[in-house]
């Protein structure tokens, strides 16, 4: 039997032909995936998929089906009215792409939105395709909302089976259990197919986990480029974190208690930066420290002013 005929190819359809995506000396390519929802807080995900494919060369490799892994009632697409009829739909696309760096060398990029539904049908299919491709290292983005300052670098954290590109990040250090997201069964299951897996999860200041945070996305971005060797811009996002941080100051600046809470936060995070051999997690902060609701009521007027400005995802994808 041919080794494709058990691929569920009613998940994707594959470009034809599909791209050449050898790596140098005939290596097989990276596969990084990159998926809306569950772990993208900041909207750090969105921002750095976007951005990777906006400002390198592209091209479409394979188109999942969504009416077989979005539940639409949970997650529904917007609609637009003209005023006497409907007249469009943004109906949402999960997609594989081709991307080139700037030396040329080609990765994958899966982007999109976290399949709702055919979690293990995913698995497999994309298994399929990393074993069609060739590729090399798989390496997922997340980002969650963590106890740490707008003003401090964003921290990146790994995890995965491929030690040596990932000895230099930070790591969880204690076991523990939590809610799945399908980013994570895949680096699990492709793990365990003997792939070299990284996990790459950028930590997003909680009080802006429901804004676009471009400091998050760069921070991914570079976390990439050094675990993969590939050749990635992060200008564009590093100068959209500038625009974004001079909006969040200006409001600090003008609310004392903000700024007592953010001050707090820094002498936290310098504390943890200074002990990571004490093994201190960002994830429990201690009991003093405020939390996110008591800083998110401070901000949320300021972020429902500014809603236009970098509150907008698809606005922010311009941006970046």
């Amino acid at each position: 039997m041919d080794e494709w005929t058990q691929e569920p190819r009613s998940l994707y359809e594959l470009e034809f032909p599909a791209p050449a995506v050898a790596g140098t000396e005939g290596g097989g390519p990276v596969l990084v995936h990159a998926l809306e929802g569950y772990a993208d807080a900041g909207h750090a995900v969105t921002l750095a998929a976007s951005h990777l494919r906006d400002a390198l060369d592209s091209e479409l490799v394979a188109t999942f089906n969504s009416d077989e892994l979005i539940d639409y009632r949970s997650r529904r697409p917007v609609i637009s009215f003209s005023g006497d009829k409907f007249d469009g739909i943004e109906m949402p696309t999960l997609a594989m792409h081709a991307v080139r760096d700037n030396s040329g060398i080609p990765f994958l990029l899966l982007e999109g939105p976290e399949p709702d539904l055919r979690w293990d049908q995913f698995t497999t299919a994309m298994s399929a395709l990393a074993e069609r491709f060739g590729v090399s290292q798989v390496v997922g983005l997340n980002s969650i909302p963590m106890a740490v300052p707008h003003t401090r670098p964003a921290p990146i954290t790994g995890h995965g089976t491929d030690e040596e590109a990932l000895t230099d990040l930070n790591n969880w250090g204690s076991p523990m259990k939590l809610p799945a997201s399908a980013s994570m069964l895949m680096e699990l299951r492709l793990g365990e197919a003997g792939y070299r897996t990284a996990g790459l999860s950028a930590s997003v200041p909680h009080y802006l986990a429901q804004a676009n945070y471009p400091s998050a996305a760069a921070s991914l971005v570079e976390a990439v480029a050094t675990v993969t060797g590939l050749d990635l811009p992060i200008s564009a996002l590093e100068n959209a974190a500038s625009d974004v941080r001079k909006q969040i100051d200006g409001e600090v600046e003008s609310n004392e208690e903000i700024a007592t809470v953010v001050s707090a936060l820094e002498n936290q995070y310098d504390a943890y930066m200074r002990s990571k051999e004490e093994q201190a997690s960002l994830l429990a902060p201690d009991e003093s420290m405020p939390t996110g609701d008591e800083l998110g009521a401070e901000f949320e007027r300021f972020l429902a002013e500014h809603a236009g400005e970098f509150g907008d995802s698809d606005e922010g994808r311009d941006q970046a």
